[in-house]
């Protein structure tokens, strides 16, 4: 059996008449850069990489298949063909949303500038624990009042997609800015607020909601769609409800609700990553401490 693989793969490989030169190897270094830089831009750390997986699988089906045939397999081999073609098929049905809303962001103008050369900016005005504060400040007011509120903390492309969708906003985060965009009878307080960083990115977006069929009756189309939103991205989804001032996390498809200000404070805390870099922070000024100490 193994002498046959063998036997096979030198049969390709002659028939390829294909000698690797330093050209080639240029080729394919610039190949492999170009895919890694992709995954890292756009994949990595979002539900895309569990679909990445998944293709590769069906490349592996492929070349099996080819495989299978050559032995002399021929019916085998053109039934893991067929199961890869109709998979393959389905899922441009499945994902057409998704292949839909990721082709128009290929055609933005300046995709290229900003995919490639796009820098994160900080801005001094407000610190990053600063937008925990004005976030709490709103929530207060939100479910005192019983002002219904979807906020989305965006971490990759994939949340770029929907946000290209709403309205562009690219203001400063504020508590008063996030409630007069949540205000009743306003355009944009029936859509989802989109925060990047320190910044309101966009607002009055519309999410994907969630099919799930054993989601109960007493969830409403906000909560379904922070619930959609979680499954198809990384991002996490603050949700205010409109009959209850309840407030609520939505992560990987799972629904958090607080009953206080204090956890939910602390869970935005690590969801925004400040409260690693507080600690980071405290350690470093107590190292250093211990060597002034140290020296006296």
């Amino acid at each position: 059996m193994i002498d046959t693989l063998i036997a096979i793969s030198q049969s390709i490989l002659g028939q390829l008449k294909w000698s690797l030169t330093w050209v080639n190897v240029f080729e394919i270094i610039i190949i492999a850069v170009t895919l890694y830089l992709f995954y890292i831009r756009f994949i990595k750390n979002t539900q895309s990489e569990k679909l990445v997986k998944g293709l590769f699988i069906l490349i592996f089906m492929w070349i099996m298949s080819e495989v299978l045939t050559l032995i002399n397999l021929t019916i085998l081999g053109l039934f893991v063909k067929g199961m890869v073609m109709v998979i393959s098929l389905s899922l441009i049905v499945i994902f057409q949303p998704e292949l839909r809303r990721f082709l128009g962001y290929l055609g933005q103008p300046g995709f290229i500038g900003k995919t490639l050369f796009s820098k994160t900016h900080n801005n001094n005005q407000v610190t990053e624990v600063d937008v925990i504060k004005e976030i709490i400040e709103a929530v207060k007011y939100l479910t005192k009042t019983k002002t219904g509120a979807l906020i989305v903390f965006s971490k990759g492309m994939m949340t770029g997609a929907y946000s290209d969708v709403g309205t562009k906003i690219d203001a400063i985060l504020s508590t008063e800015l996030i409630l007069t965009i949540f205000h009743p009878n306003t355009p944009l307080h029936d859509g989802a607020m989109v925060i990047e960083g320190n910044k309101i990115q966009s607002a009055g977006v519309l999410l994907p909601l969630t099919e799930d069929p054993k989601l109960s009756w007493k969830y409403g189309t906000r909560h379904r769609a922070a619930i959609g939103m979680s499954e198809v991205s990384d991002a996490a989804c603050l949700v205010v409800s409109e009959e209850t001032g309840d407030v609520s996390i939505c992560m990987d498809g799972m629904l958090k609700k607080y009953e206080d200000l204090k956890t939910l404070k602390e869970d935005l805390e690590s969801i925004l990553g400040i409260k690693k870099s507080i600690e980071e922070s405290c350690v470093k000024h107590k190292n250093l401490f211990d060597v002034l100490r140290g020296k006296n």
